[in-house]
């Protein structure tokens, strides 16, 4: 008998569990899941990082026959941004290795890349005297600086002691002088133009309303001429301050021989790139970091930050989720609690189900003609018709991309928070009825709080689907490039009607609308990885109230 029994052990001990292989098979596919994850996580981090960081500036010496070589120049420089090898072999068959330089310089040489071949080179070397500045348009230059010309006309030539601190501190005005223009044109000479706009419409609302027209003009007539006077004087301001910006020259030399000169009002910033040390670079990857996320886009969005595209994305996310996280709550608990179960729930559930598994673009097209169309023309028959033709809530914007998106994501609130519903167990729901509460005040205080950090995860899941779409917004609100932001200090505040920049459409518009790719790859990579930061914080900060509320209500229903 003992026998027998070591006979049977063993065999048992022999062969795996019933089910094993599939378990060990289904642990490998989520390793290669996580590993692809982590490896895509990798190459966006590491890309999106690397824009940032200050590269050296390389100087080349091509061979006189060199197709890489400018004109009569035999001299490049620049920034080595990729080396690779020719998909082109040469006469024995050998793959031949090149170079792609960032030569900057693009209204001097018509681009601003370059791939140059290794046999091509006849000498390399890394000048420490070169210069790479950040311009308004036309992207970096890198040159050699030869002097500097001030507005009162003193000359500082690039070997005098003084001509760092003379450069930066006229860079410095430069900046600040544009600031300024910024203010007043957007600013002061666009709140005359708001207050000039409110009169017009204003005489025509009377039109239209059937009021004495002419006593209207004669109260606006005077209120007209003192904004037209203020508007002449801003102008005026603005047009002496540009003129200050072109005061002040800066001379600089090509690799190539050739001097050229730039306003330095059209700078931005300078540095030297082959004489930073590590924590000078710490310090530009920092600056320009900062500088990427507040500073508006250039360049047809190749330049410049991303602001405007990163507040966007955050105000229509965090609309959408107070739009859809009440609805969604509230359409589950009647589907949970109230609702007689039986063949129209359960059709309504597989169509929630369905409904979440919709493409997106459909959702689009549904939010253009139902929000904006029909919901958005009757406002502006109703309330804005001195407005028309030109449409106010009757075209895309922030309210409609919120309330397409809080569609979209709807089924996914209904469905995790039913969920959630569900696991409060049924011996806390007697409890509560046995203590004398009423069907609702057993909801309100014994479902909910106990369904909450289920509800949360739902909200998670919304937020992180509806901050990363992009094919519906292009129908509902979004552009290229948005003139102000939704929310602003102009009463009322919040505009809801504004069209508004995402960050989503911005990589879209960058990686296949840009006439650069090139120039445009490194914004694509940073403005992604922004993104999913975006996300990241967003979910982060959901979670920990969703953990904190865990712990409050943490009870046998878990």
């Amino acid at each position: 008998m003992s026998e027998a029994k070591q006979k049977i052990g063993g065999s048992k001990r022999g062969r795996s569990a019933p089910g094993e292989p599939m378990v060990w098979f289904s642990g490998m596919w989520l390793a290669i899941g996580i590993l692809m994850i982590v490896f895509l996580l990798s190459v966006i981090l590491v890309n999106g990082v690397s824009v940032f960081w200050p590269k050296n500036v390389l100087q080349i010496e091509l061979t006189d026959n060199s197709k890489a070589a400018w004109k009569e120049s035999k001299y490049l420089a620049g920034e080595v941004r990729k080396t690779q090898e020719r998909q082109v072999m040469d006469e024995q068959g050998e793959a031949i290795p090149e170079i792609q330089l960032f030569v900057g310089n693009r209204d001097v040489y018509g681009f601003a890349f370059q791939f140059v071949d290794d046999s091509d080179i006849v000498k390399e070397n890394y000048p420490q005297g070169i210069l790479v500045m950040e311009r308004m348009e036309y992207g970096n230059m890198i040159a050699y600086p030869v002097k500097l010309q001030l507005a009162d006309g003193r000359v500082i030539s690039a070997g005098d002691e003084k001509f760092h601190q003379a450069l930066t501190a006229a860079v410095d005005r430069g900046n600040h002088r544009r600031d300024k223009i910024s203010h007043i044109e957007k600013g002061e000479i666009g709140d005359v133009n708001r207050a000039m706009e409110q009169h017009k419409m204003e005489l025509k609302k009377g039109e239209l309303d059937g009021q004495d027209v002419e006593k209207i003009k004669l109260a606006a007539e005077q209120e007209q001429a003192d904004l037209q006077e203020k508007y002449e004087k801003l102008a005026a301001e603005a047009t002496a301050l540009r003129e200050q910006q072109n005061e002040e020259i800066f001379f600089y030399r090509l690799v190539t021989g050739e001097e050229r000169s730039v306003s330095v009002g059209f700078l931005i910033s300078f540095y030297y790139p082959n004489q930073l040390s590590l924590f000078g670079k710490l310090g530009h990857f920092f600056s320009r970091g900062w500088s990427f996320l507040v500073d508006e886009p250039r360049e047809a969005n190749t330049e410049g930050g991303v602001f405007p595209a990163l507040f966007g994305t955050f105000v229509m996310t965090l609309i959408m989720c107070i739009l859809v996280v009440p609805f969604g709550v509230v359409a589950a608990i009647y589907l949970q609690e109230y609702a007689k179960q039986g063949l129209v729930v359960r059709v309504v559930r597989i169509a929630v189900n369905n409904l979440a598994g919709v493409p997106s673009i459909v959702y689009g097209v549904f939010g253009l003609g139902f929000f904006v169309y029909m919901v958005g023309g009757s406002i502006d028959d109703l309330f804005y018709p001195e407005r028309k033709p030109a449409p106010t809530f009757g075209t895309g914007g922030l309210l409609w991309a919120s309330l397409t998106m809080a569609l979209m994501t709807v089924p996914v609130v209904i469905v995790s928070t039913e969920e959630a519903l569900s696991s409060v167990t049924r011996g806390m729901r007697e409890a509560s009825l046995a203590a004398g509460a009423s069907k609702w005040q057993t909801i309100q205080r014994i479902v909910i709080p106990g369904g909450l950090p289920g509800i949360i995860t739902g909200m998670i899941l919304a937020m992180a689907r509806g901050a990363g779409e992009v094919a519906p917004l292009m129908l509902v609100g979004v552009v290229k490039l948005a003139p102000t932001l939704p929310i602003d200090t102009v009463a009322p505040f919040v505009h809801l009607e504004r069209k508004f920049m995402h960050l989503g459409f911005h990589i879209y518009d960058l990686g296949f609308q840009s006439p650069d790719s090139e120039a445009a790859k490194p914004m694509v990579f940073a403005t992604t990885l922004l993104l999913i930061g975006l996300v990241v914080v967003l979910n982060a900060a959901a979670i920990l109230v969703r953990e904190r509320l865990r712990r409050k209500y943490s009870s046998g229903a878990f």
